[in-house]
C-alpha cells in the first residue's frame, strides 16, 4: 500500500495541507501511520477519500454534512469502492434533482395530452426515474 506524506497527499489532490490538517482535526480523515519523526503519512484509502470530501463540497455540502454522510456509508460497508458508488450515485441524484427543478415549471405548464405524449417518447427507466424524482419534490407523478 503507498503511503504518502501531508505534502504529497496535498499534491496528489490538490488541497493545500492546512486544509487536510483541518479535515484530520475534524475526523475526516486521519493518518494511517507514524513516522519515528511524528509525520503523518496517509493511505491511498484517505486519498479516496479526500476526493469523496471535495466532490461532496462542491455540490454545496457543509462539513457536518458530509461527515455524517462518510460515517453513514462506512457503517454500510467500508470498502471503499462501494463508497466510492455511493458518491457518484448521489452526485448524479443531486444533478438530477437540480434538471427536474428546471423542468418542473415547464411539465406543469403542460396540457395533459402534451404531458401523456411527453411520458411515452421515456424509455420506462427514464421515467420511473422523472416520476420518481418528481414525487421526491412533492411535485406529484407526471400524469
Amino acid at each position: 500500500m503507498k503511503m504518502y506524506r501531508i505534502g504529497e497527499l496535498a499534491k496528489l489532490s490538490r488541497v493545500s495541507p492546512r486544509t487536510i490538517d483541518y479535515y484530520t482535526k475534524l475526523g475526516l480523515i486521519g493518518p494511517e501511520a507514524r513516522s519515528d519523526k511524528n509525520y503523518r503519512f496517509y493511505s491511498d484509502e484517505t486519498f479516496a477519500r479526500l476526493k469523496r470530501i471535495e466532490l461532496l463540497k462542491k455540490e454545496k455540502y457543509t462539513l457536518e454534512e458530509i461527515k455524517e454522510k462518510l460515517k453513514h456509508w462506512d457503517k454500510i460497508n467500508p470498502d471503499e469502492g462501494v463508497a466510492d458508488k455511493l458518491t457518484s450515485i448521489q452526485h448524479h441524484m443531486h444533478q438530477l434533482e437540480k434538471e427536474v427543478k428546471e423542468l418542473g415549471p415547464m411539465i406543469e405548464q403542460m396540457k395533459p395530452k402534451q404531458a401523456k405524449h411527453l411520458y411515452s417518447m421515456l424509455t420506462p427507466q427514464s421515467a420511473a426515474v422523472i416520476e420518481a424524482l418528481l414525487i421526491l419534490l412533492n411535485k406529484g407523478p407526471l400524469l
